[in-house]
Order: C-alpha cells, then structure tokens, then sequence
C-alpha cells in the first residue's frame, strides 16, 4: 500500500483548509497508508476529535521547527530584504540569475537547521508521496528536493492566485511571486482549486502545468431550507480585507431601506469583530443583524437560512457556497472567478467590492423563484461529493 503524507501547519484548529485536509486524508486513507505531519503545538485530547481524525483510520505526527540562532536569523533576514528588492519586482533580470537568486533566497528563508529537521521528520515516514498544504510549505517542500529522493512532492495551494501575488495581498505579494513559481516547478505536481488559478500560473511560466482539483463539501448536510425564514446568512473568518462582512453589512443597511422584515446572520469569529459590531450599531441594524460563534453544528444556520450571501474581496476556492447548495440555499455572491466556476447560472452575481450592486441582488433574491432556485443549487453542489474528488486524487497520485 502507497503511504501518503499531508504536511499542513495546523489541523487542529477551526477552518476551512484545515477541515478539507482532514476529509481527504481519512477518505484516501480507505486506500492508502495516510499520515498528517502537523506544526499544531500542544493540543488538548478536546480538540483532537476536531474533524473527525481521532476516529479516522489515520496517523498523525506533530513536529516542531529546532530553534535557529540570532546571528543566523539576522543573516538570513539581510540576504531576503536583499532577494525582495532587488530579484522580486524585476523583470529584466535573466532567467538562470533570477532562478539561483531564489535558491538563494529559498535558503535563506528556510535555514537549512529548519530544512534538515524536516527533512529527517520526512524521511523516517518512507513515505511514496507527501503533501505540502498550503503555499509556504508547499515551497517549503520543493527545497527539500534532494534530501527526498524517489519522493513524489506535490503542492496543495489554497489560496487564489491574486490572494497570495496581488498589489494588496496579506500574504506573500508580488516581490515573492516569481520565487514561488520557480520553486513550485520543483515539485512532481502543484494543485490548485480552481481553472482560472491554473492558467494564472500557466500564463506566470509556461512551463508550469498545475492540476485542478475541487474541493470535497465536507459536511454532512442537515435539513434542507425551507425558504420561508426571510433570512440572509453569511459564514467566516472575522479577517480585515477578506470575507467583506464590512461591506455586507452596509449592503444590508442600503438592502434595509426598501424592505422592513429580512434579517442577517454572519457566523464567524476574528479580529474584525469589533469593528463589524460597530457597523451594526452606526446603522441601527442591532434587531435584524446578528454575529454568532463559530459552531460544531453550522448545518442549523443552513437549514434556517433563505438565502446566502458571498461578500468576499476574494476566495481560494469558497467552499461555503457548496455547503449552502447542499442545503438548498441560494447564493448572492461576488463575481469571483472561483464563484462563477463553482455555481455556474445558479447564483446571482455582483462586482466584487460593489456595494450598492450588492444590495440590489439581495433585493432581487427576495423576489425571485425560490423553489425552482433551491433546485438548481442542490443540483450543483451533487458535483462536489467527496467520493469523485478523492478519485482525482488517487489519479494524480497514479500518474505520479
């Protein structure tokens, strides 16, 4: 049997990417000898039955980085101020210098103390194929190349294209995209989550051909809406220039004046909550909008909900948009490429960041065909099942 490792930062702990991580792993371990190596620090007994895994027939390890000098530390900081300024942004520079310059810099900001404990950590599991989940340990892994022969090394990437390399990313920006490409050709596959990302990538570097593959719903889901609670619902991460709750809640405040008896829910938590309380206040919104915690039992907020609404600056793949469809809840959702993929004609779009064009598709959706628009969203989201996606797997991993 094929052991396969999923190296991930954290899956005990509340969020999307960690909780499709744990759905495939336990449903590829019915195939193969699966284990999670996972940077989670101290976990309490509690919350490893997170998801499931304390149940599923699966392995997980918990690593932790050795601690890295200062001098070293400050070495390696002056060699990555240098790559960012004067490699990142510049296109003249040749490809061969360009290429070494972020070897250098794959180095410098992996230290090689880091790099070798790693290394030893993957190299005691034997494992044919391991997982980088995310961006950073995905190029993590590709710096591992040699330290891992006869390893298959694949890149699990999360996050959307312009999330991790646009002008206003929070994560890695554009002085770091051209390393990150470089160093994901490194790896025998790189899976992202979307066909747009993908021919973003193809079009960075020609010679980089990553693979599609969805994400799995992966909740079971609870009683189908009945579409009569006269209830927006919306679900995530309180996190500034992300799920745009800022701006739902003042599309909701502009939806308000032309109706007096839909309400909103967001579930989620996160350090934009004050300043979501405070919208909800400055509106006057505090009997039709309510915030509510994150809960082991979000199918409920579903089964009530009538129609949901997709706020967000951007997505790496919105798998909460498969979790309402699965529900029969209809989506108003921003025009993100991911969007449009994932639901197709069964949802009602608005410009991303377009607030008064947002409030115009909630007032739309308050009048359309429900019934028949409940259909069609139960409808896409059969696609999502889990059992087709982990098939993609296993192909990926047969190919490899």
């Amino acid at each position: 049997m094929k052991r396969i490792c999923f190296l991930v930062d954290s899956v005990f702990s509340i969020g999307g990417v960690q909780r499709v991580t744990a759905v495939v792993a336990e449903a590829l371990s019915l195939h193969y000898s699966v284990t999670i190596v996972t940077l989670d620090g101290a976990v309490a007994p509690s919350s490893r039955g997170l998801y499931g895994l304390s149940d599923a027939p699966l392995s997980v390890r918990f690593f932790a980085y050795p601690a890295v000098g200062r001098f070293k530390r400050l070495c390696c900081r002056a060699y990555s101020a240098v790559y960012r300024k004067c490699f990142g942004p510049l296109p003249t520079v040749s490809r061969r210098l360009s290429r070494l310059a972020s070897d250098a810099y794959a180095h410098s900001s992996f230290p090689a103390e880091l790099r070798r404990a790693l290394a030893a950590e993957l190299q005691q599991g034997g494992y044919d194929v391991v997982v980088g989940v995310h961006a950073p340990l995905a190029v993590r892994l590709a710096s591992l190349r040699r330290e891992l022969p006869g390893v298959r090394l694949v890149g699990w990437i999360h996050n959307s294209f312009e999330a991790l390399f646009g002008p206003t990313s929070l994560y890695i920006g554009p002085d770091r995209r051209r390393h990150y490409v470089y160093q994901l050709m490194k790896l025998d596959a790189t899976v992202v989550l979307c066909r747009h990302d993908a021919e973003q990538y193809r079009r960075y570097d020609g010679l980089m051909q990553p693979t599609v593959i969805y994400n799995p719903l992966t909740l079971t889901p609870g009683a189908p809406s009945s579409g009569t609670s006269h209830r927006f619902l919306a679900v995530g991460r309180f996190t500034p220039l992300h799920k745009g709750f800022d701006l739902l809640i003042e599309a909701f405040h502009r939806f308000a004046r032309h109706d007096a008896l839909w309400r909103l829910d967001i579930v989620g938590e996160g350090p934009e909550e004050p300043l979501l309380r405070e919208l909800i206040v400055r509106y006057g919104l505090q009997e039709r909008v309510a915030l509510h915690p994150f809960t082991s039992d979000i199918q409920q907020y579903y089964s009530q909900a009538q129609v949901y609404v997709l706020s967000s600056r951007w997505e790496g793949f919105g798998l909460v948009l498969v979790e309402a469809m699965a529900h029969g809840v209809p989506v108003v959702s921003a025009a993100l490429p991911t969007s449009l993929e994932i639901m197709g004609d069964a949802a009602l779009y608005f410009d991303v960041g377009d607030v008064a064009q947002m409030a115009e598709r909630m007032l739309e959706a308050t009048r359309a065909d429900w019934p028949r628009w409940s259909e069609r969203a139960r409808e896409r989201a059969r696609r999502f099942d889990v059992e087709p996606i982990v098939e993609q797997w296993r192909n990926l991993f047969l190919r490899l």
